[in-house]
């Protein structure tokens, strides 16, 4: 079986997989990002980087919190 360059997947870098996921929580993504994003990006990196940024979120809306009632 001969493997196509598009079937095989390149390692993309922390700022492409957080801009990816950060566009993701907001809900605004163009077609032609997500389809890069789609060739690009492991499904591993993107629930990594989706746990890592909803744990990010969830520590500063308590933190905020936090400060506003104290």
């Amino acid at each position: 079986m001969i493997l196509d360059k598009k079937d095989k997947k390149s390692d993309a870098t922390l700022l492409q997989i957080t801009k990816a996921v950060l566009s993701a929580f907001m809900g605004i993504r163009r077609k032609s990002d997500h389809e890069s994003d789609a060739a690009m990006l492991k499904p591993a990196q993107v629930i990594i980087g989706g746990l890592i940024g909803g744990a990010l979120f969830v520590i500063s809306v308590w933190l905020l919190v936090k400060l506003i009632v104290s």
